[in-house]
């Protein structure tokens, strides 16, 4: 049928399940399924965006997906508590920022940076969904920190396109998606997260949790991942990047914490668990990908499926 599938036969439930819900199969799909949502693909009719065939297979692997991060994610704390643990840092930090700031190469920063493209080229977006769904104090404090992701009004400070100012600085290539094929699973399973909480309504607690984790950890993260930058010799547009988000960040971690996170709390004290899961699923993945990138670095292999 012409603007659909067609004669394509997609995987069913049964495969679906039996699939490795965190193996490079089922996160590629279902970035790919994402993707439809955001600038699609060349050749990809828009109709597809809401094939039925393709939301039946999507939502099997999302079911798949959030079964295994239920099934693993520790029980989490109260909300208030876990955003007070993400602020302590470690004396012996040991983290991906650490390393790079102290020990990391040039092609190590350039490796990172392709990975985190699948986030940064569209950093802010996929938070937006949340908005309609809130109102209120949680409202007005998401969408100021959305204003200042969206560059305050000014397109050339879009923090999308500070990171690809980034990306240049380090002879990547800054095409939006340029790099979804050459990234590892535990990258896309991140990414994956955050589209599978912004596209549900009823996950909507859960990106909440997200964001708070995103903006808390950023600022100490983002000053170290300068220096690395700086140690390196990167361009003055990779810097100012992560320089940018040190001051901007702080900010919006007290955005988040006592405007988003407390507004909706308010408002829908039912949710807690949610944006508690939001916080403990994130910190899963991304120490899942850090636990790659420093294995393979560590061993002097490349964290991608081909050297860049």
């Amino acid at each position: 049928m012409e603007g659909s599938p067609g004669t394509a036969r997609l995987p069913d439930a049964r495969t679906v399940a039996s699939a490795d819900p965190y193996g490079d199969d089922l996160q590629l799909a279902l970035a790919l399924c994402y993707e439809l949502h955001y600038r699609g693909f060349e050749a990809v009719p828009d109709t597809w965006e809401w094939d039925p065939d393709l939301l039946r297979f999507r939502a099997a692997m999302e079911r798949a997906f959030l079964g295994a991060l239920r099934a693993d994610v520790p029980a989490p704390g109260g909300v208030a508590e876990l955003l007070d643990d993400l602020l302590v840092e470690p004396a012996d930090g040991h983290g991906v920022s650490h390393f790079l700031r102290d020990r990391g190469e040039h092609w190590q920063l350039r490796e990172y940076a392709a990975q985190r493209s699948l986030y940064h080229l569209k950093e802010a977006d996929p938070h937006l969904w949340v908005v309609p769904r809130l109102w209120g104090e949680a409202k007005a404090g998401m969408v100021a920190v959305e204003y200042d992701e969206f560059g305050a009004g000014r397109a050339e400070r879009v923090h999308a396109r500070l990171f690809a100012g980034l990306m240049d600085d380090l002879g990547l290539d800054s095409a939006y998606g340029r790099y979804l094929g050459a990234c590892a699973r535990q990258m896309l399973a991140v990414n994956n997260l955050m589209s599978l909480f912004g596209l549900h309504r009823a996950h909507r607690g859960s990106l909440v949790g997200h964001f708070a984790w995103v903006e808390v950890t950023s600022p100490p993260g983002s000053r170290r991942l300068a220096q690395a930058l700086e140690r390196v010799g990167a361009g003055p547009a990779a810097v100012h990047f992560y320089a940018e988000h040190v001051e901007a960040d702080a900010v919006h971690e007290q955005l988040v914490r006592h405007q988003v996170v407390r507004g909706l709390m308010e408002e829908e004290p039912a949710l807690a668990p949610d944006v508690a899961f939001g916080i403990a699923a994130t910190d899963l993945l991304e120490d899942r990908f850090g636990a790659h990138l420093l294995g393979a670095w560590q061993a002097g292999e490349t964290s991608l499926f081909a050297p860049l």
